[in-house]
């Protein structure tokens, strides 16, 4: 699933399956022995490019993904880039009417959080702005 493409570009890179993230930074992440270069979108469905950026961590197209799969998401991880942004008021209550709980922290901590909750089995996803 690498990808070469400029940030801001909508990837259509997925992969199929949940997987831990093991490694981010460099603009990218590593999972499932694979590499993607920008931000993900990690889902009950799998694993997608999105476009958020620490400028715009709750922007892209995709994010609408989320509410596609909202029966399988209870918690929404948002790793907004190496500082914390707030969330919208419009989608943090878009998300709450929906039943699914929203935080956002740091990229780092977001994917701390995601590997803790996703070896846990609980229904989680996470949006990771790709970080430095």
């Amino acid at each position: 699933m690498a990808s070469d493409t400029s940030p801001g570009v909508l990837r259509d890179a997925h992969y199929p399956r949940r997987a831990p993230v093991d490694a981010y930074g460099n603009g990218g992440f590593r999972f499932a022995d694979m590499s993607h270069r920008g931000s993900i979108l990690c889902l009950p469905s799998g694993i997608y490019g999105w476009t958020g950026t620490a400028e715009a961590p709750f922007s892209g197209e995709r994010l609408l993904k989320v509410f596609e799969e909202m029966e399988g998401i209870r918690f929404l991880l948002f790793g907004t880039g190496p500082d914390i942004r707030r969330i919208p008021p419009a989608l943090a209550d878009r998300l709450k009417k929906a039943g699914i709980s929203c935080d956002p922290m740091s990229t780092g901590a977001a994917v701390r959080t995601y590997n803790i909750m996703l070896s846990e089995g609980r229904p989680v996803a996470a949006a990771l702005v790709a970080v430095d």
